[in-house]
């Protein structure tokens, strides 16, 4: 395994600037997650890295050593498509084997090396199938193994769960990690899926329209976001416009005056108060200095969500657990009013417009 350092990367197509000036490192052993909406230039920066498209300007270095040139196949990195791109007509080993026979390896060689990489991944039995022949989390499995065979100095996935179903998703996301984990694999994930990004990365990097927004553990974008942008891909997050009056307190756009003690800009009075639904305890009648009405009670299984106008034009959303027995919430209705209350500390202030 090698580090990654990617040093002002820039992918030019014709007047659109698809990834521009982004600097990033992958430590050895570590994962990292691209994550962003779509067009956001998170697969054309590691289909740079992979070697598939031709960086405007920039470098790669991997393990020290410039790969900016370097044609894919020498590259030592093994890359796992979001379509699996398995060969219908070999088997499970020959699909495996396959980057090891266009690298030169003798079939004596590649024999041990196939049944090494479909060990890793609990393959061994269908070494003898097709693809067709298996349900789509084997044949990620098997897409993992081709990539592993290899010996790979950084592994790269692009969307590799987006094509599986919900639970079959969950299940191979821990499988990928902990495969990670075990081998020490350095690896870069592209994904879309704020989930998968932060249950199976060690950092995440936050990428909007070709550039990145901020690089962090899960844990300090979803605490401490950087702009409203982040705020809200990396979690659910109510966002209202304010202005801070003094060290403690802002006032809202609708007239709210409300108490916020973590601050993430200085030189601005003028901020956005962010602040988790579930950091937000909510009980019947008008008891608190917050004072709403319910306007809707969605349930959601364990939690249940409710959507809350505050004054005349303010509304938040509220996320605790579903009430049960005796839970006062259990009667409320939509109309009642409701009272709001929250841990000083819960709310962010971000900066109105993010710096870049």
């Amino acid at each position: 395994m090698a580090k990654l350092t990617v040093e002002r990367l820039k992918k030019q197509f014709g007047t659109s600037i698809a990834v521009d000036e982004l600097t990033l490192e992958v430590a050895q052993g570590e994962m990292v997650a691209l994550l962003g909406p779509s067009g956001c230039g998170k697969t054309t920066t590691l289909r740079m890295i992979a070697g598939f498209v031709a960086p405007t300007s920039g470098r790669m270095l991997l393990g020290g050593n410039d790969i900016t040139r370097v044609p894919p196949h020498v590259r030592e990195t093994g890359l796992v498509f979001q379509s699996y791109a398995l060969f219908p007509h070999m088997t499970v080993a020959e699909n495996v084997g396959f980057g090891l026979e266009m690298r030169g390896v003798s079939r004596a060689q590649r024999g041990p090396l196939i049944a090494e990489a479909l060990g890793l991944v609990r393959l061994s039995h269908l070494a003898d199938r097709f693809p067709k022949q298996m349900s789509g989390g084997q044949q990620q499995r098997v897409a993992l193994a081709r990539a592993l065979a290899i010996s790979p100095k950084l592994f790269l996935l692009d969307e590799p769960l987006s094509n599986l179903d919900a639970k079959l998703r969950a299940e191979v996301r821990t499988e990928i990690r902990a495969l990670q984990q075990r081998l020490g694999l350095t690896t870069l994930i592209v994904t879309h899926d704020r989930e998968e990004a932060l249950t199976m990365a060690d950092r995440l990097v936050v990428m909007e329209g070709g550039r990145v927004r901020q690089v962090g553990s899960g844990r300090e974008l979803y605490e401490e976001p950087r702009d409203a942008f982040v705020a809200e891909f990396v979690g659910r997050c109510n966002l209202l416009p304010a202005t801070r009056e003094d060290d403690e307190r802002v006032r809202t756009r609708g007239g709210l005056l409300l108490s916020s003690r973590r601050r993430a800009d200085e030189s601005s009075s003028a901020s956005t108060l962010a602040i988790r639904p579930e950091r937000i305890a909510i009980e019947p009648g008008h008891h608190a200095e917050i004072k709403g009405q319910l306007e809707a009670v969605t349930y959601l299984g364990a939690h249940t969500e409710y959507q809350v106008l505050l004054g005349e034009s303010e509304r938040v959303v509220v996320t605790r657990p579903t009430p049960v027995r005796d839970d006062p919430m259990l009667s409320v209705r939509t109309s009642d009013p409701v009272s709001l209350t929250w841990d000083t500390e819960a709310p962010r202030l971000i900066p109105e417009t993010a710096k870049d």
